[in-house]
Parts: C-alpha cells; structure tokens; sequence
C-alpha cells in the first residue's frame, strides 16, 4: 500500500501527540527527533514492503498460464509468495 509523505508526516504527529499525553511515556530525546525517527522507520518499512510486492507481482506473471490479477487464484498465489518472500527475507 503506498502512503504518501504528508500522511507518514501525520501520523508521526499524532503518534507523538499521543504518547507525550501519556504518563507512562517518556521521551530520552526532543519530541520532534523521535518524530523523524518514526517517519524514517515507517518510510523503510514501507519500502521493504513494497519491493517484497514488486518481487511477488514479477513471479505470479511469469507464470506461463495468465492468471488474472484480482481473481480468487491470484489472490492466493500473492498470499503464498508474499509469505515466502518474507521468510527469504528473513522477515518472518
């Protein structure tokens, strides 16, 4: 799923709102560093995943029979190799 910077921004924002309204929370930092530290770590978190996606894609098509992208057998064909990807990865 791609998620744009402003919302990766936002929510980093929110995330830190919450846990500075939260006793039990307490920043070693300033609050903004932690905020780009948790847009950094979202931004490679969804980069890893969205590789992971492009490999699984590249395999279901080189399949020699065409197999329609939305359709029931797709579908667990990217469960499949979204999970094996992960475990090559050493991600799961």
């Amino acid at each position: 799923m791609r998620i744009g910077r402003e919302k990766i921004n936002h929510l980093s924002k929110l995330l830190v709102e919450s846990l500075e309204g939260d006793e039990g929370a307490t920043f070693l930092r300033p609050s903004n560093d932690v905020r780009l530290h948790m847009v950094r770590v979202m931004t490679d978190e969804l980069r890893i995943d969205e590789g992971i996606d492009e490999e699984v894609v590249r395999t279901i098509k080189s399949y020699k029979r065409k197999i329609p992208a939305g359709s029931p057998e797709w579908e667990v064909l990217y469960r499949k190799h979204y999970e094996e990807e992960m475990v090559r990865r050493g991600l799961k």
